[in-house]
């Protein structure tokens, strides 16, 4: 048994842990960039909440408010030239997936400037960025455990990952209470999320021992919470659970990378814009269809933890639970059509390369393009 793992992350864990904000904060600067969404820490008060713990630490701040879900490099060259005007020297994340993905971006921009897609890509490396305190309101991306920031290239509408250890926050703060004004459809869409990544990185060719621990464990406490908080948002347990989950998933993949199921959704929502956990639903059963027979005794596993006996009734449990969560609509629903099923596929092969090579059956781009249209 030969491995290698490393993942500098500070978790601070645990419902009412947000009135850590302001004495967290202290500790890593003296002037936040809050990066945020225009709407939900608003509605939630959490904003509000934010700003008044960080004035009673004597914490200056500056807010950038214009997070989108999919978050565009465009604006994180925008977040990153207000923070360096600003003189900021640290970044607090508030929100869900995206709003942390912007901030881990932001930070890293502020520091390196020039074409971020340079470092997307690997053609430039670094592990410098200003230091993150990410503070999640969504349970799914697990973007407050890793070194991982997804944006979309407007230009070219190229979904990918910056990843580098630079990024993985210097604290993050994981309250379940800040979770439960999700909508029911956000829930559902999220906490799929949060299965999928801790499936993907289970079932990554580069996955090893400790991210099978975390990834297994975070696929049981997501199978186990999901529907019961899609029932009853005051389970305050089912919400530690997912939670937990959500952050699990984003450790493992951080070492066992995602596999074909997030290598094949980012394509669809780069070009289409569609909410991540839909397309993953959209997509999932026609996936793991295709991919049993490479790791029979691991789909075994978590079919058993949705409640199957093995790897032969998996993907029945998939479509079972995409079917309670309403998470049921196609690609072709989603706006996706036959002529864009080249642009995909190359799309695909282009931007999530590792993931299809890390996946247990590694597809070719034929079988992309059929799973894809099987899939509208």
């Amino acid at each position: 048994m030969e491995f290698q793992y490393f993942l500098p992350v500070n978790l601070v864990f645990g419902r009412g842990k947000s009135e850590l904000i302001g004495e967290k904060a202290a500790e890593l600067g003296k002037h936040a960039l809050i990066v945020t969404g225009g709407k939900s820490t608003k509605a939630s008060g959490l904003l509000a909440k934010t700003e008044e713990l960080l004035r009673s630490k004597g914490v200056a701040y500056s807010i950038f408010d214009k997070v989108t879900p999919n978050p565009l490099i465009s604006t994180v060259y925008e977040g990153a030239d207000i923070a360096k005007e600003a003189g900021c020297d640290f970044v607090i994340a508030l929100g869900g997936g995206s709003s942390l993905d912007a901030a881990k971006g932001i930070a890293f921009q502020a520091v390196n400037g020039g074409d971020i897609s340079e470092y997307i890509y690997g053609k430039k490396t670094s592990n410098k960025a200003l230091p993150v305190l990410a503070v999640p309101t969504t349970c799914g991306t697990g973007s407050e455990g890793n070194g991982f920031a997804v944006m979309t290239n407007p230009d070219n509408l190229d979904k990918k990952s910056l990843r580098c250890s630079g990024i993985v926050p210097a604290c993050s703060i994981i309250d379940p209470l800040l979770m439960k004004t999700m909508p029911k459809a956000t829930l559902a869409s999220v906490g799929f999320d949060a299965l999928c990544h801790n499936m993907d990185g289970y079932i990554s060719s580069i996955s090893q021992p400790l991210t099978d621990i975390m990834a297994l464990e975070g696929a049981r406490l997501a199978a186990g919470s999901i529907l019961r908080l899609y029932e009853n948002s005051e389970d305050l347990e089912g919400w530690d659970d997912l939670c937990m989950a959500s952050t699990l998933g984003g450790m493992a993949i951080n070492t066992a990378g995602v596999t074909a199921l997030h290598g094949m959704e980012h394509p669809v929502s780069g070009l289409k814009d569609v909410v991540h956990g839909k397309g993953l639903a959209a997509l999932a059963p026609f996936i793991y269809e295709a991919s049993i027979t490479g790791a029979p005794k691991k789909f075994a596993k978590l079919s058993v933890l949705l409640g199957g006996k093995d790897e032969t009734d998996f993907t029945a449990r998939i479509r079972e639970l995409i079917q309670k969560l309403h998470l049921t609509e196609t690609l072709g629903d989603m706006g996706v059509e036959e002529t864009d099923l080249d642009w995909l596929t190359d799309n695909c092969m282009k931007v999530s390369a590792p993931s299809i090579a890390n996946h247990p059956v590694v597809f070719k781009p034929e079988d992309i393009k059929r799973i894809y249209r099987s899939a509208l």
